[in-house]
């Protein structure tokens, strides 16, 4: 049985000659899922092509290291 992970992606957005850092956490089975549904986010939002996301790097994040969900105890 596959268990989900949540991944941490850490890299910038290049957008019009500036450089936007961002910090995603992603819950995905593997690395290249959590990287195919951040550009597909990327994308829809910003209307980002994928040469213009830079990824700095990729970790998997441990229970402490994850945000608190919205509405949680």
């Amino acid at each position: 049985m596959s268990q989900v992970k949540t991944f941490i992606i850490k890299g910038e957005l290049r957008k019009r000659g500036e450089a936007h850092p961002f910090r995603k956490e992603l819950r995905a089975l593997k690395k290249e899922d959590a990287l195919v549904q951040l550009y597909a986010d990327m994308g829809s939002r910003h209307k980002a092509k994928r040469f213009e996301v830079n990824i700095i790097g990729i970790e998997e994040a441990q229970v402490q290291d994850q945000a608190k969900p919205e509405g949680g105890p």
